[in-house]
């Protein structure tokens, strides 16, 4: 497995817009070749980037998916500049050990 995780610092008064987008777009991405699951995660406290997690089956998926015209559809009308407080930060990770309760 294959995770993506997204910093997005969303600047204070636009959290509620920035939930609707991905809200409005999450059944698009479910159809990529690949796609485990998506989460986005509310922060807990102020100057806590929000972080959007993409699984995928494999690194191959994920890139496949940035490639694709869907992507492209999904982030070619962004939020404004001043919706941000800074700079996103995008890392990826390679799942090693995966524990769940049965």
């Amino acid at each position: 497995m294959f995770i993506v995780a997204n910093r997005v610092p969303v600047a204070s008064g636009w959290e509620e817009k920035f939930e609707q987008r991905f809200a409005q777009r999450a059944g698009q991405i479910d159809k990529q070749p690949g796609f485990v699951r998506m989460q986005i995660l509310k922060p807990d406290s102020e100057n806590t980037p929000y972080i959007v997690l993409t699984t995928w089956q494999d690194k191959a998926s994920f890139e496949s998916w940035v490639g694709s015209e869907d992507f492209k559809l999904a982030h070619s009308n962004p939020m404004p500049k001043d919706a941000f407080d800074g700079e996103g930060k995008l890392e990826m990770h390679e799942v090693v050990i995966d524990a769940e309760s049965s």
